[in-house]
């Protein structure tokens, strides 16, 4: 794999990406949330430089990987075109102002389809989740994994894009109205929490430093405990699962 990142228009994100490409407990423990439920052939939106797809690679899943940056569509490319198992690597834009027939070789197509930390960054969320189930087959799985409580908006939301933070009701909410009945649904990452209380909301801190993520990485064996211990009913994180009625 060639992992140069070329500069890119998105400073934040992609300072952001690498810190957390490093931390290997981190995006295992976010992969094993949801891994269960892919199936068949998927598609990845908002692949960013590749932190989930190569873990979901690796396990010879069918990937489509995507984003809706250029940039990061040639990151992705030199990292993956050639494996076996990937079978595109694309550009893909939620709020195409044509979608439908811009994406109309993609119709029905997909099994399941994921968005880890994406559509928090989507003006038109209703309109993104719409065409994403256009993309899915009847039966297809649509998981989200976003931030949690608008409460903990911070400076580095905004930093990051972020149009909004999530409560598990209304993300459950937005897939219910987009045609979709609800697999799964839950918090993730308590232990999170107090770091984004402490460095987000209290020292209004605007980018994430390779330390803290270290750090955090280390823990994360004591996340998964506390996250058990309370049943994933509270997290910096809300992941939750759709079906596709028709």
């Amino acid at each position: 794999m060639n992992d140069s990142i070329p500069a890119t228009k998105d400073p934040v994100g992609l300072h952001t990406l690498e810190v957390i490409a490093k931390a290997d407990r981190f995006n295992r423990w976010m992969y094993d949330q949801f891994k269960h439920q892919l199936k068949g052939e998927i598609l990845e939106i908002g692949s960013g430089i590749g932190n989930i797809s190569k873990l979901v690679i690796k396990e010879g899943h069918v990937l489509t990987l995507s984003d809706y940056s250029e940039e990061y569509c040639e990151v992705l490319k030199k990292k993956f075109q050639g494996i076996t198992n990937v079978k595109e690597i694309t550009s893909i834009d939620l709020l195409h102002p044509d979608f439908k027939n811009k994406y109309s070789a993609y119709k029905d197509k997909f099994d399941s389809i994921f968005l880890l930390n994406v559509i928090e960054h989507i003006k038109d969320d209703d309109l993104a989740i719409n065409n994403c189930q256009y993309l899915l087959k009847k039966k297809g799985h649509l998981i989200l994994l976003a931030p949690a409580y608008p409460w903990l908006y911070a400076s580095f939301d905004k930093q990051l894009g972020h149009c909004r933070r999530y409560s598990l009701r209304s993300l459950r909410g937005l897939l219910k109205k987009n045609n979709f009945n609800i697999l799964s649904g839950s918090y993730f990452n308590f232990t999170g929490i107090a770091g984004w209380l402490v460095f987000g909301k209290i020292l209004n801190q605007k980018m994430l430093s390779s330390g803290e993520m270290a750090a955090f990485n280390k823990i994360v064996p004591f996340a998964k405990i506390i996250d058990k211990i309370f049943a994933k009913k509270i997290g910096l994180s809300i992941i939750v699962t759709g079906i596709k009625k028709q």
